[in-house]
């Protein structure tokens, strides 16, 4: 570490105000603070000294992803292995030909074949959300004269998690440009984006590319292969289509089903919530009141007559094991950029999402998700929660100094 130090303070120069590449500095000071702590520190007062710096922050929201992400690359393995063992015909892409030459085979009880199989789609996917951002991101920072933020490592990393495996990379690499600089650097970057990134991403290419991340097609990796995740086939048929197709409620929590890479265990999510929430960097004010007004919406629904629509029949304890709805709520939701600041807002915050995921999934059964577009929608409503919050916190606080 010693040398890497060296050579990097030896290239300082070159990259510090009147160096050759001083319009590179940006660059150069994303590599440096990502491989070493940061060396500048407050000099005057007032501030407050704590160990957990952006930094650290950001790299434990990666770190709560991480049992997320090795579930899903595996799953989307696994899930590709089961489609071609029950038909070899469909046999095609090129990430099957490397799993074919690397001679790992399709063995679904393998699991490391299954692991291998899913990282050929997924680092793709990967690399081409960091090439494309980390592109935007050094750009913006050269032209404002700022440092490049750690956000966009958060950001990088969420965006391969809410897409199929299937998902073509040149659409990665467009969604991955309009939700940085639509989704953020236009409104003045990391700290003044109202929309969270990453979702603003997925967004764009539901209503661009549709057909290449809704639908049957895009959930199984296999060429030609075609699979309905299980909330839309219960959207489609009644809750009765998921143990007909062998979807139990277990599968789903542990994440057995197809489904975007990142979103199909809530089992591995909850871990990832659990160090957040021990940490402290996630809020589960927010979480909580997601999952309480989901129950609740759930529960108005479950009561009333399903013969018109099947959505209103599926109980909450499925709401929560399908789709993104536990992502969402975890990762997404949870944003501390696009979600209110105030306890109490927050609150407000995540119930009203967990009611509006539950009435677009019910009441719009061409659009059996919602989790994105309720998150999207109160992270336009997240100031105006704020500022109602903190008015009735002083108009309190004026009643109590005039008694």
């Amino acid at each position: 570490m010693k040398i890497l130090r060296k050579m990097l303070d030896k290239q300082a120069p070159m990259f510090e105000k009147g160096g050759k590449f001083e319009k590179m500095y940006p660059l150069y000071e994303a590599i440096d603070t990502f491989l070493f702590t940061p060396g500048h520190t407050t000099k005057k007062a007032s501030f407050v000294r704590d160990g957990a710096d952006l930094k650290r922050l950001m790299f434990t929201v990666v770190i709560a992803m991480v049992p997320a992400i090795l579930f899903g690359i595996y799953n989307t393995g696994y899930q590709a292995n089961l489609a071609i063992a029950n038909d070899f015909s469909k046999l095609g892409n090129w990430q099957t030909s490397v799993v074919s030459a690397i001679g790992l085979g399709f063995d679904v009880s393998d699991i490391l074949a299954c692991f291998v199989h899913g990282l050929i789609y997924y680092l793709p996917i990967l690399i081409v959300t960091f090439v494309v951002g980390g592109f935007w991101e050094v750009l913006f920072a050269a032209v404002r004269k700022h440092e490049v933020n750690e956000g966009f490592f958060v950001t990088g990393m969420l965006i391969p998690m809410l897409v199929p495996a299937t998902i073509p990379l040149w659409q990665v690499a467009i969604a991955t440009s309009f939700g940085i600089v639509i989704g953020k650097e236009v409104f003045g970057g990391v700290g003044y984006n109202i929309f969270n990134p990453a979702l603003t991403a997925r967004a764009f290419l539901f209503f661009a590319y549709p057909g290449d991340i809704s639908g049957n097609g895009p959930w199984v990796a296999v060429d030609g292969y075609s699979s309905a995740t299980p909330l839309a086939k219960a959207a489609e048929k009644g809750m009765d289509a998921l143990t007909a197709n062998s979807h139990s409620w277990l599968d789903s929590f542990l994440g057995f089903i197809p489904g975007s890479l990142g979103e199909t265990s809530t089992a591995a999510i909850l871990l990832g919530a659990l160090i957040l929430i021990i940490t402290g960097v996630g809020s589960w004010r927010i979480m909580a009141s997601v999952a309480a007004g989901s129950f609740l919406m759930s529960l108005i629904f479950n009561s009333t007559d399903s013969a018109t629509n099947n959505m209103m029949a599926m109980p909450f304890m499925w709401h929560a094991v399908l789709g993104g709805w536990a992502f969402g709520t975890v990762f997404m939701a949870t944003d501390p950029v696009s979600s209110p600041v105030t306890e109490t807002g927050r609150m407000v915050y995540g119930f009203l999402i967990g009611v509006m995921v539950i009435l677009v999934r019910v009441v719009n059964p061409a659009y059996p998700e919602g989790m994105m577009l309720s998150i999207l929608l109160m992270n336009i409503f997240a100031p105006l929660i704020d500022y109602y919050v903190v008015k009735a916190h002083n108009r309190k606080r004026m009643a109590r100094y005039v008694s």
